[in-house]
């Protein structure tokens, strides 16, 4: 019996030694990537269908929370998990901006100056667990002109998410830029589709309608996430191996 139990100890131990070899994707940031509850849908954040692209080799830790800004989430301590928890060859997704330009949501909102601070630090962290930062620009709201086109909603804090990628030499991803050619694709009127546009009666979660040009649907958060995939690949890193359907 003592030989025994001696047995399963040993194996215990040789278990707990060996090196978790799944690698992690850190999802950082805002109500535009973050899990959302029953009694919020059809609103989904891209980070929910970003989750099935990858194989099981590959978990995704989505941090992200609805209002956050890169001074909250450092203050709320969802940053701190990335720190703790990080470790080599993970990849952090960093995407920041829709709260921090808003000056008047005081605790939320982060100057310019501190904007690109709190985004070093992100940079800065991850690199010390040897982590993989890749900075993404905010998702682009739905806006057009009066001829279709459409507008730019985050050109100041988008141009400062570009200078720290090119001044920290960080993957990077122009997600704005991209969001708004995938609204174009669909038209002022088909767009709507892709965001929380519904009329009142037409969901129950939502007895009164509701009109929003931030926040996604289904369809909306799954074409997003597909963006962030391709442009992602496009970056050529150790995990493209690892997308569902790529070749081995």
């Amino acid at each position: 019996m003592k030989k025994q139990l001696l047995l399963v100890a040993c194996i215990v131990a040789l278990i707990a030694a060996i090196p978790d070899k799944k690698r992690t994707i850190w999802l950082c940031g805002d109500s535009t990537i973050a899990i959302k509850e029953t009694k919020t849908y059809p609103e989904t954040g891209w980070g929910m269908p970003f989750v099935y692209f990858l194989d099981s080799a590959v978990e995704v830790k989505n941090l992200a929370k609805n209002g956050r800004s890169t001074k909250t989430f450092i203050s709320e301590n969802l940053w701190q998990q990335v720190v703790d928890g990080a470790k080599e060859g993970d990849y952090v997704f960093i995407q920041f901006g829709h709260n921090d330009e808003s000056p008047e949501k005081v605790e939320r909102y982060a100057s310019p100056e501190v904007f690109k601070a709190n985004l070093v630090k992100f940079v800065t962290e991850s690199r010390a667990k040897k982590a993989i930062p890749v900075l993404l620009t905010p998702v682009s709201r739905r806006k057009f002109d009066t001829a279709g086109t459409a507008l730019e909603t985050h050109r100041a804090y988008s141009s400062y998410v570009k200078e720290v990628a090119a001044q920290e030499q960080v993957l990077f991803i122009d997600l704005d830029t991209k969001s708004r050619e995938l609204y174009q694709k669909f038209g002022k009127e088909n767009s709507t589709w892709l965001f929380m546009q519904l009329k009142p009666g037409e969901h129950p979660n939502y007895p009164d309608g509701r009109i929003d040009n931030t926040h996604f649907t289904e369809l909306g958060a799954r074409l997003v996430a597909q963006i962030v995939l391709q442009e992602f690949k496009k970056l050529n890193t150790d995990l493209n191996q690892n997308i569902r359907g790529a070749k081995k």
